[in-house]
């Protein structure tokens, strides 16, 4: 059962792409992103019921901008070009696009000056946010000028025959104040979608894929505790039932209690069929010495996939394996000349598959974490696990910076408990996207009872984000910092200095390796 009213939002490498599939998802409409390179047979194939051109950064006119196959303008859906995309599809239907004299960048003025479905009900003067250095000097036949700006004589457009329309400014983002009317506008009034996109619908479909697709062949999941992987067994489980299986490795670098604390909630509060495997020792054991945090993530994944592994050997008629991906490690995971760019290659993608000869099912490959949330909660999952904060796979060794041992561990679980126990006692914890303490290789003097000590530093680490791309560091009150850093000092032998990261995402990424 396929979703059949879907927007395609081609890439043209804009950083507000995803901004865009957001903005459509929270209208109830589902969309996905691809790139420029899409071909006109994969679009016939994907069938949408509207296409929208994203921005992107460089002039139409560049040597090796991206371009796309003109059939794409014909076909028969309601077609929206954003800033790029309105200026690809002025020089693809015969308009002239030059670059402007004065170029523009942030805040606008954008006065509606024609009636047009795209613009029902939006106030004749708003503020919009622009970002652009060519604009638009000549139209092509069969369109009219329906806004314009200060600086952008041709503002926005409309081929109201042919259902095109482009606009010179971004309507996905915030700064854009009748943004979400447009979006909204070219969504109901202009492709005739319904709406019908909803955490209830994707269950539905989502359970008849799975039962399609497995059969009465056993499933396994590896359940790490986290939010995605959690709501993707339950998902999974309402389709397979008792030919689901669970496995959870404990490797030692989970947080304090936090293995035997999320098994109980497996077995007692969501009844899942559950194996346990304690194999703390055997991964404290093989990062002995090693500083490389890429050599860690290896060791910490092939370690994982043996463990595993020897576990699903003793599973007969295993077929599939549940994996949580999520739409942004896809995304961020694709590297295409001209589109969004490789940020890092996640875990999620790939991997175990390939050794263990096992088919996917990665139920929530198309979503973000937000939404992964709203399933979990429509499948009544217990909200201390919905509201989880995302937790790395090689969890803690990526919290201690350098080389990994027992000691460290222990130093780390109790300051990190503090630390997080604090914010939920504070009542902030759901106000933060991620936190958690970092142990740094370095040591400092101090002083406690009159004696010169020489221990570690600690750093605290909070963030604030909708689906961890982008992340602005958490303003904690001082108070705050300042009675969690005195409990920690005083309780956790081995710690004498405590700091606060005030990094945003980018430049610098949520975890510290």
């Amino acid at each position: 059962m396929e979703n059949k009213e879907k927007i395609l939002i081609i890439d043209f490498g804009s950083q507000y792409t995803q901004l865009i599939t957001r903005r459509v998802r929270e209208a109830n409409v589902y969309s996905e992103i691809h790139s420029h390179k899409i071909s006109y047979d994969e679009v016939i194939q994907f069938d949408p019921i509207g296409i929208i051109l994203s921005g992107g950064p460089m002039s139409v006119y560049d040597s090796g901008a991206p371009d796309l196959d003109k059939r794409i303008l014909k076909i028969k859906v309601p077609i929206l070009g954003i800033c790029y995309g309105l200026q690809l599809i002025s020089k693809t239907l015969g308009g002239k696009v030059e670059p402007a004299k004065d170029r523009e960048y942030g805040r606008a003025i954008l006065t509606v000056i024609d009636s047009s479905l795209l613009f029902k009900d939006v106030k004749k003067e708003s503020k919009v946010w622009m970002s652009h250095g060519d604009y638009l000097t000549e139209l092509p036949t069969g369109f009219k000028v329906i806004a314009k700006s200060d600086h952008s004589p041709i503002g926005a457009v409309s081929n109201e025959n042919e259902k095109i329309y482009g606009v010179q400014f971004h309507p996905e983002v915030v700064h854009t104040d009748e943004g979400k009317k447009i979006i909204d506008n070219y969504l109901f009034g202009i492709c005739k979608c319904t709406g019908n996109w909803n955490p209830h619908n994707f269950i539905e479909n989502s359970i008849a894929e799975i039962k399609n697709k497995a059969g009465n062949a056993k499933v396994i999941c590896a359940l790490s505790g986290g939010v995605d992987s959690t709501v993707a067994a339950v998902l999974v489980k309402a389709a397979v039932e008792e030919n689901l299986i669970c496995i959870h490795i404990d490797t030692g670098l989970m947080r304090k209690n936090e293995s035997y604390e999320i098994g109980k909630i497996f077995k007692e509060k969501i009844k899942l069929n559950y194996i346990h495997i304690d194999a703390s020792e055997k991964f404290i054991n093989k990062l002995k010495n090693i500083s490389d945090p890429e050599h860690k993530r290896k060791i910490i994944g092939n370690t994982f996939i043996e463990v595993f592994e020897e576990e699903a050997k003793k599973i007969k008629d295993a077929q599939f394996l549940v994996q949580g991906t999520l739409y942004p490690d896809v995304i961020e995971s694709v590297s295409v000349k001209g589109s969004s760019v490789t940020i890092k290659t996640h875990h999620n993608v790939g991997g175990l598959p390939d050794k263990m000869n096992l088919k996917l099912i990665e139920p929530f490959r198309s979503l973000f974490k937000d939404e992964v949330r709203k399933v979990g909660r429509e499948l009544k999952i217990p909200e201390e696990f919905i509201e989880r904060h995302p937790f790395p796979g090689p969890g803690l060794a990526v919290r201690i910076l350098g080389a990994v041992d027992k000691t460290k561990l222990d130093i780390l679980k109790e300051a990190d408990d503090i630390y997080i126990t604090a914010i939920k006692n504070a009542g902030i914890y759901n106000e933060i996207w991620q936190a958690f303490a970092v142990l740094l290789p370095v040591q400092s003097v101090g002083v406690m009872g009159d004696a010169r000590t020489y221990e570690f530093v600690l750093a605290l680490r909070a963030v604030t984000s909708v689906d961890g791309m982008t992340a602005d560091w958490y303003n904690f009150e001082h108070n705050f910092l300042s009675e969690v850093s005195n409990k920690i000092i005083n309780k956790v032998h081995g710690i004498n200095r405590v700091v606060y990261d005030i990094s945003s995402k980018p430049p610098a990424t949520i975890e510290w390796e």
